[in-house]
C-alpha cells in the first residue's frame, strides 16, 4: 500500500493505492497555518486513510507541495507554507508518522503520475507542464523524477520566452522578479492580458474558451497567438530535451484546439521540421499530485 498527499496552501489531499494504483481511500482537509499544526494534520490524515481502509500502520508515503524541494537536505522552500522554510521538514514528518517519508515538488509530482499509469504510461521520457495560475513543469524519465542538481528541472516557465514578436507585447514583471518569462504569457493571467490588448475586451480565460467553441473570430483569434506563443516555448524544450511526450495538465489543459494547434506549429522553431514528441492531456488531472506522491516509492 501506499499513501500520496497533497499539500497546498490552502488544502490537503490525499489518497492511499493498491500496489496496481487502485485508490481505497481518499481524505481532504484545510492546511492549518503553522508548522507543528502542519505535522499533527498530515500525520491525522495518513491514520484516517489507514484506518478508512482497515490496513496496518505500514503503508509508504509520498508528498509533493508548490516549491523547491532539496531531497538532500530534507527542506523545503513554498511561498504558500512560509512556515515551512528553512526547517528540517522531511525528518519532522517522517518522526511523526513514524516512517520514511518522500517529497517532491507538486509539478514533478504530477508528471511521475502521468508517466506511472496516466496519459503517458509507459513512455520513457516525458516533460509535463501545468498550465493554470502559474506555469510549472517537470522531467520524468524511466518513471523517475529528474529534479536536478539544484531542484530546479522543468522550471521552464522561468525562462524568457524565444522567437519573440511584437504581437506578443512588450515584456511584463513576472512573480519570479524577473521579467518577460514564458509564464507572463502562457498562464491564465496571461491569456485574458493578451485578449484585452487584442480586443480592448477584458474577459477570463472560461469565458475566452467558450467564446472560441461557439465560434466567435475575435477570441479564436486569441487562442491561435496563445498557441503560438506556446508552441514557441515548447519548441525550445523538444530542442532542449527531446522528449517523447509533452503532457498538460491545470486549468488552462482544456482550452480548445490545444493539442491540434501546438503540434502543428511547434515544428517551425524545433530542428526536427516534424517532431515525433506527443502532446497529451493529463488523465488524472488535479489528482495527479497525489497520485504522484504516491509513486514517489516505486514497485519493489
Amino acid at each position: 500500500m501506499r499513501i500520496g498527499i497533497d499539500l497546498g496552501g490552502t488544502k490537503i489531499a490525499a489518497v492511499l493505492l493498491d500496489p496496481d494504483g487502485t485508490e481505497r481511500a481518499r481524505h481532504r482537509a484545510d492546511t492549518p497555518r503553522g508548522y507543528a499544526e502542519t505535522l499533527a494534520a498530515l500525520a491525522a490524515a495518513v491514520a484516517a486513510l489507514e484506518e478508512q481502509a482497515g490496513v496496518r500502520r505500514d503503508a509508504t508515503v509520498g508528498l509533493c507541495l508548490p516549491g523547491i524541494v532539496d531531497a538532500a537536505a530534507g527542506t523545503v522552500r513554498a511561498v504558500n507554507l512560509p512556515w515551512l522554510d528553512g526547517r528540517p521538514f522531511a525528518a519532522d514528518l517522517s518522526q511523526a508518522l513514524g516512517r520514511p517519508v518522500r517529497i517532491a515538488n507538486d509539478a514533478n509530482a504530477f508528471v511521475l503520475s502521468e508517466a506511472v499509469d496516466g496519459a503517458a504510461a509507459g513512455v520513457p521520457l516525458v516533460f509535463g507542464i501545468i498550465l493554470g495560475t502559474g506555469v510549472g513543469g517537470g522531467i520524468v524519465a524511466d518513471r523517475r523524477i529528474l529534479a536536478g542538481a539544484n531542484a530546479l528541472a522543468g522550471e521552464w516557465g522561468h525562462n524568457p520566452l524565444p522567437w519573440r514578436t511584437a504581437e506578443d507585447g512588450p515584456p511584463v514583471p513576472c512573480g519570479c522578479g524577473r521579467e518577460g518569462c514564458i509564464e507572463t504569457l502562457l498562464c491564465g493571467t496571461g491569456l485574458a492580458r493578451l485578449h484585452l490588448r487584442r480586443t480592448g475586451e477584458a474577459l477570463a480565460p472560461p469565458e475566452i474558451a467558450a467564446r472560441a467553441r461557439s465560434g466567435e473570430a475575435q477570441a479564436v483569434a486569441t487562442l491561435r497567438h496563445h498557441a503560438d506563443t506556446l508552441a514557441r516555448a515548447l519548441a525550445a524544450v523538444i530542442n532542449l530535451l527531446d522528449p517523447d511526450a509533452i503532457v498538460v495538465g491545470g486549468g488552462l489543459s482544456d482550452l480548445p484546439g490545444l493539442y491540434d494547434a501546438v503540434p502543428a506549429l511547434w515544428g517551425r522553431w524545433a530542428l526536427s521540421p516534424a517532431p515525433r514528441t506527443r502532446l497529451i492531456r493529463a488523465r488524472h488531472g488535479a489528482e495527479s499530485g497525489m497520485r504522484g506522491a504516491a509513486w514517489l516509492w516505486p514497485l519493489s
